[in-house]
């Protein structure tokens, strides 16, 4: 097999090598220097339009409208584009062997790629019901979502099971997007998660309860306490019931599994130092060996901030990652330095008529503001989080530009509070005056 070489590799075609590859034009990176690999069909794009406008029934998002960098109000970089710079776009191709000590990528088709500086942004996969035996859950209609393929399952099932019935297996980020989808759609669905409320690894109850009131509201129905352990399917091999551990059978036309992902590192694993499930590296994205780079979800970095290390499964993060790890990369080769990554978490989402940022870090005591109730015109509330004295997260509901960057400024300043009850009367109003 013919063996290409490059002196900068991107393995991975999500957002984060989109970002990345900006920024090595910004560097200055010469035609024929860089190339990206990617097992998806499709150049880099903003992968969250997948969970909202992709499967809106109107102003439905196509690409090429939504290929990065255009969710952070940059440039759409068009495969021409890629062109046009002399990087190379290597798409529907999958690695299945790396070996970091010889600098050389293997794909599924036995191409050799041999590199002298390597990005590894091969971000997450989703968790499968058959990864468990879960009885049942090879059967069709049983959908993920993660990439434009399975984005395009999705849209094909709302097509041909119109105003049929959609079960919502998990209650987190996809459960709570998709399931707004669906209901645009005019589907009924249904929400079955096993936690006390929804999005638990963010929300507190007082939040959760808004969210779930509003959904409720919208003719979601939610099934709390209990999980799915088994699939019945038609003649066809067609999903037709969804059964619970609690002995309940629900009717589903389709079925969308969203419980969590993992970042995938099986590749490099015996090769590169690992934490917390994800590639070691330091605020310059390097990891253990030398000329090689991790970024988004994959990476396990210092959180300055906190003093700690984390991995970050976000948006926000795999772009800034990336542009940081170039960035270190070209000051490196040119004897320069750069700032450590100083990253403040942000997390954001949208479903139906509603859009809430959080900022910082959910630890400590929390407090709710606002008006947080389901049935209100126009709900906007918020919540606090403190800990040893001072603010360090902040949740919002219905903000507008300037109070989320209020919001974003108090969790990165983390200003003290003295007394509880005073920040719940001041609301919003504390954050604005930072």
């Amino acid at each position: 097999m013919a063996e290409k070489s490059f002196k900068y590799v991107i393995i991975g075609g999500g957002v984060s090598a989109g970002y990345a590859a900006r920024e090595f034009c910004k560097q200055g990176v010469k035609p024929g220097e860089l190339a990206i690999i990617s097992k998806e069909a499709v150049a880099p794009y903003e992968r969250p339009a997948l969970s909202k406008a992709y499967l809106f029934p109107e102003g439905t998002a196509r690409l090429p409208g939504f290929h990065v960098c255009v969710g952070s109000g940059g440039e759409r970089l068009l495969p021409e584009w890629y062109k046009e710079k002399g990087i190379e776009l290597i798409l529907s191709t999958e690695i299945v062997k790396a070996d970091l000590a010889a600098k050389t990528l293997v794909s599924a088709a036995g191409e050799i790629f041999k590199y002298h500086i390597l990005i590894i942004a091969t971000g997450s996969t989703v968790i499968k019901l058959t990864d468990f035996g879960v009885q049942g859950a090879d059967a069709k209609n049983i959908l993920y979502l993660r990439e434009i393929d399975d984005a395009d399952k999705l849209v094909e099932a709302i097509k041909g099971k119109k105003n049929g019935k959609a079960v919502i297996v998990g209650g987190g980020y996809i459960g709570l997007e998709l399931s707004a989808a669906l209901r645009i759609n005019n589907i009924d669905v249904t929400m079955v998660y096993p936690e006390p409320w929804c999005m638990p690894r963010l929300f507190t109850a007082g939040i959760a309860a808004f969210y779930e009131g509003y959904y409720a509201n919208k003719g979601v129905k939610i099934v709390k306490g209990t999980v799915a352990v088994g699939f019945n399917a038609d003649s066809n091999g067609e999903v037709k019931e969804v059964k619970l551990k609690d002995g309940r059978v629900l009717e589903a036309d389709i079925v969308v599994v969203g419980v969590g992902g993992r970042p995938l590192t099986t590749l490099f694993k015996g090769q590169v130092e690992e934490e917390k499930g994800g590639i070691k590296t330091d605020a310059f994205f390097k990891t253990s060996i030398s000329d090689v780079y991790a970024v988004g979800d994959v990476a396990t970095f210092p959180m300055k901030l906190y003093n700690d290390i984390r991995r970050v499964e976000h948006v926000d993060h795999a772009r800034k990652s990336a542009e940081q790890a170039v960035k270190a990369i070209k000051s490196n080769e040119e004897g320069k330095t750069i700032d450590v990554y100083d990253y403040l978490p942000f997390f954001y989402s949208r479903s139906f008529d509603l859009s809430w940022q959080f900022y910082g870090d959910n630890v400590g005591d929390a407090v709710l503001f606002g008006d947080s109730d389901p049935a209100s015109p126009k709900p906007k509330f918020g919540s606090y989080w403190i800990k040893d004295g001072k603010v360090v997260g902040v949740f919002l509901e219905g903000g507008t530009p300037d109070e989320n960057k209020a919001i974003a400024k108090v969790a990165r300043v983390q200003p003290p509070v003295e007394n509880l009850d005073v920040l719940t009367k001041e609301g919003l109003s504390f954050a604005c005056k930072i």
